[in-house]
């Protein structure tokens, strides 16, 4: 039960308070004060006074009792504090900094056993300060000031880092398919003019009967290479050899080059005797044709493939940046880890195995996009580090109750029960020297549950370490 009001005469809560520690040098003026403009409230044991995340309203004084603070550190409640000595506050102790207009409550405030508090509002109690002790104030504020200023510079070099690392990787995998581009484009340059000079020595043999029956038998060759079935070296290997022989026989000039295009296009025996009896005379200028046009094809599909990678990955950045969005929207976590995914490809290259257990029916939830995709990039990105370049990595998604549930795991040494308790923290890091800043895991922490309301837990054994992240489904996260 929680009585509020004045229940205690106003000379006895003037008393009361000149007893606690924090108001032991204040003149009766100001005790009177405190008396006009606060409030009593008694709560029995076990009951929540406020609760961490709340808008900050008051400022709170323990008159008698026993309360402790408690804030929620991965996905479990830590008491941070236990007072029972009269003149213990806790509240909205930050109400007299201006640049503070929009405070929550960072931790939760419960009973011990049944407590008696006194309490003030955030802006009378702001006025207080300001007004009893304007020097302390300006300090004060001067400190927070510093301090915030610090932390942002930080974050936005963390960010920096990130963004550095991500730039690297995207080179990276924007060069391959951009240098098989080139390569195809050049190649197919030469073939193109090989394909003129072939077609120059041909035409005067072909009739328009014969000119027929080999264009049938390019798309017949085309079809073949785009569902032919992949053959094994040695497979490949005596096939090429067959082929060149008949290649050879049919006076085709260089058919140990020519035999490997038919091949790696599906073909075999039985098509290059009908392409040879087709043409009769004219079979190695129509065989070097029909090669030149199958490698022609196969170029042409070679950029085809490469500019749509090229163009994927962009789509992928964009999508990641989400620069078009406004900040708070209703998204697929899915889609924010394949965009993170498709980013850090370079590095799963090396040995690191992804697989992927998504639950595609969960809802999207209203969340900032571009803010999760650092904590995916953040999480990821340590798990990776943690394999070595070597094991698997797992990224699930279910519904946890009203909550969508991303876990990402990796088969890494795993993390020891002392430092779990750590890895949430500013500067923390169980990498080398110049590895890491130990912001990481700090800012993806203050994203999920500050900012959007949410939970992040974490598992470990070694080859098996779990890294939870919580998001409400119908709670709106707000700016």
């Amino acid at each position: 039960m929680t009585e509020t009001g004045t229940g205690t005469s106003q000379n006895g809560l003037k008393d009361e308070l000149r007893d606690c520690f924090l108001f032991e040098n204040l003149t009766e003026g100001q005790l009177d004060w405190l008396v006009a403009h606060g409030t009593t409230e008694t709560h029995e044991a076990g009951r929540v006074v406020y609760t961490q995340g709340a808008s900050a309203e008051y400022f709170y004084v323990l008159l008698n009792g026993e309360v402790q603070l408690v804030t929620r550190v991965d996905g479990a409640d830590v008491v941070m504090n236990t007072a029972s000595q009269p003149g213990a506050y806790a509240g909205a102790t930050r109400a007299f900094i201006s640049a503070s207009a929009d405070q929550s409550y960072t931790s939760t405030l419960r009973t011990v056993a049944r407590s008696r508090l006194f309490k003030l509002r955030a802006e009378e109690y702001a006025y207080l300060l300001k007004t009893w002790f304007p020097m302390a104030v300006h300090l004060l504020d001067g400190l927070f000031l510093g301090m915030t200023n610090t932390e942002a510079l930080v974050g936005q070099r963390e960010k920096l880092i990130a963004l550095g690392s991500l730039s690297a990787g995207l080179a990276h995998e924007l060069n391959n398919p951009a240098a098989a581009e080139v390569r195809a484009a050049e190649t197919l340059s030469t073939r193109l003019q090989d394909g003129r000079r072939v077609l120059v020595k041909l035409a005067p043999r072909l009739n328009e009967g014969r000119l027929s029956e080999m264009l049938d038998l390019l798309v017949e060759a085309t079809g073949h290479a785009q569902g032919s079935q992949q053959l094994s070296p040695l497979e490949a290997g005596d096939l090429e050899d067959q082929l060149r022989q008949q290649l050879e026989a049919a006076g085709v000039e260089e058919a140990w080059a020519v035999a490997p295009s038919l091949v790696s296009a599906g073909l075999d025996d039985a098509w290059l005797r009908r392409v040879i009896s087709t043409t009769g005379d004219a079979a190695p200028d129509a065989v070097r044709w029909l090669a030149t046009a199958l490698d022609i094809e196969n170029l042409v599909r070679e950029i085809r493939s490469s500019a749509g990678r090229i163009s994927e990955l962009v789509a992928a950045m964009k999508d990641y940046s989400h620069l078009d969005r406004s900040k708070f929207d209703k998204v697929d976590v899915h889609d924010g880890l394949e965009s993170t995914l498709v980013i850090f490809g370079h590095k799963l290259k090396r040995g690191v195995k992804l697989a992927r257990d998504y639950d595609r029916s969960l809802p999207k939830i209203c969340a900032q996009a571009g803010e999760l995709n650092q904590v995916w990039t953040n999480v990821i990105d340590n798990a990776i580090d943690a394999m070595g370049g070597e094991g698997t990595l797992t990224i699930r998604t279910s519904r946890e109750r009203e909550c969508v549930a991303v876990e990402i795991a990796d088969t890494g040494p795993g993390i020891a029960p002392e430092v779990q308790r750590r890895i949430f923290e500013p500067f923390f890091t169980t990498k080398g020297v110049g590895q890491g800043t130990g912001l990481g895991l700090d800012i993806s922490y203050r994203i999920v549950v500050r900012r959007h309301h949410g939970d992040i837990r974490v598992q470990s054994e070694p080859g098996d370490t779990r890294l939870v992240v919580l998001l409400p489904i119908e709670q709106p996260a707000s700016d």
